[in-house]
């Protein structure tokens, strides 16, 4: 009978299942499946395929025993089929048919199952798997949207919907985004394998900035209803966390982990019951995760002992430690974060970490001296169409008593953002300082 959602009960199990395995293994899957065919595309692909055919056939007979083998094994025969089709059938195909049961070679789930022995994976060569799909994923080829679409779905497990809910895109966007970095991949013959050693490092960069993207996207939306999107961010918790356990002697990848652990961990505060903004001054910190904060505050010393100094990402993590660590705003160590700020703008410059060091400084040193900050950031004009800049001015011009001033940059960012959230509590202040005259 079918349930009220009019899935057959049989089916939203099936569903569920399928979704729990994918979520937890699609890296390890895809990862395993590139390596076995060489072909990045295919592999993916393959693996889409297979999960199409759980579908229908664990409905019909149950989740198998093992659901990872039965994937793996389900998409590496559709592998063979696609060389069969494209008539290559000489090494590789006899590469791929070798360790398949007798029987198993027919389309779909029809066939022997996977043997006790037959493991979904060299479990030697799981941690390579994963890094070279993140690696392959976030390839300098690739364009930054492409890298953050690729990695969420190869590396993630986030269908094309999730994606492009997730950056306010559509669909078809996002799956010809998808489909170019694959197809842009195979045209550059981008090898299925971890850089070398001394090319790691440099590639590294690109997988964190993507990481990057995705869990600030996920923590301030840059458009839409909701100011947060906590399944993009905990999607990029779960992946630096899965990097750390990779790579664990770099300390940039330890400072991003603890950066986004410390942020995250502000969560349950950073909104009301209705979806509101609520500001850090107004935030009940007993709501704050302490868990989260505890292991970003490990990750942060993880990243301290390991490097020569603290890197971008270590030094971002350092002022979400001085927030985590502070029981108010106004006891927080402003003059600790302006330093780091400082050693920020050094390291990795740029016109919002200015921005934000001028906020810094305003609480530290008062709001003139950083309203000359702001002041020189506007003439350069690097944050021209942005509502950052004119929010910030507009703070500093209202606690220097400058109403009409504050009312017209803070009506100006409020036109320039995106985000209905953030737009309202543009809007409240502002209407704030007309009800104070």
């Amino acid at each position: 009978m079918p349930s009220a959602t009019g899935v057959p009960p049989g089916g939203e199990s099936a569903r569920r299942a399928v979704e729990a395995v994918w979520r937890i293994e699609s890296a390890r899957i895809v990862g395993a499946l590139a390596r076995y065919t060489g072909d990045f595309a295919l592999a993916e692909d393959v693996a889409q395929e297979a999960l199409a055919q759980a579908l229908v056939s664990w409905e019909r007979d149950g989740p198998p025993a093992s659901p990872v083998g039965w994937l793996l094994a389900t998409a590496r025969r559709r592998a063979i089929d696609a060389f069969r089709r494209a008539s290559a059938l000489d090494e590789r195909y006899a590469a791929l048919a070798g360790p398949l049961a007798e029987g198993e070679f027919s389309t779909g789930a029809a066939g022997a199952p996977p043997q006790p022995d037959d493991l979904p994976w060299d479990p030697d060569r799981v941690d390579d798997d994963v890094l070279a799909l993140m690696f392959t994923a976030c390839h300098p080829v690739l364009s930054p949207e492409a890298r953050v679409a690729l990695t969420l779905r190869v590396v993630g497990g986030l269908s094309s919907e999730e994606i492009a809910r997730a950056f306010l895109v559509p669909v078809p966007t996002v799956q010809a985004r998808i489909t170019r970095a694959k197809k842009t991949i195979a045209a550059a013959h981008v090898p299925f394998e971890l850089p070398p050693r001394q090319e790691r490092r440099t590639r590294l960069g690109a997988v964190l900035s993507v990481l990057y993207v995705i869990f600030t996207e996920g923590s301030t939306a840059t458009g839409g209803q909701d100011l947060l999107r906590p399944g993009l961010a905990y999607e990029a918790v779960r992946l630096a966390r899965m990097l750390a356990a990779l790579l664990p002697a770099e300390p940039e990848v330890h400072g991003q982990l603890a950066l986004f652990e410390l942020t995250a961990a502000r969560f349950p505060a950073r909104t009301g019951p209705d979806g509101e903004a609520v500001l850090l001054e107004d935030q009940d910190r007993r709501r704050w995760d302490r868990s989260a904060i505890r292991r970003g505050l490990a990750a942060l010393g993880r990243a301290a002992t390991l490097g020569r100094g603290l890197g971008p990402y270590g030094l971002q993590a350092s002022i979400a430690a001085c927030h985590a660590a502070a029981p108010s705003v106004e006891r927080t160590d402003w003059e600790r974060i302006v330093l780091l700020y400082e050693a920020l703008g050094r390291v990795a410059p740029s016109p919002v970490v200015e921005l934000n060091r001028a906020v810094a400084v305003a609480m530290a040193e008062g709001p003139r001296q950083a309203l000359a900050l702001v002041d020189d950031l506007a003439v350069s004009g690097r944050l021209s169409g942005s509502h950052l800049l004119p929010g910030v001015r507009g703070e500093l011009l209202a606690r220097l008593g400058r109403t009409a001033e504050a009312r017209a940059e803070l009506e100006l960012a409020a036109r320039l953002c995106r985000n209905t959230r953030e737009r309202a509590v543009l809007l409240r202040k502002a209407a704030a300082l007309d009800a104070a005259r």
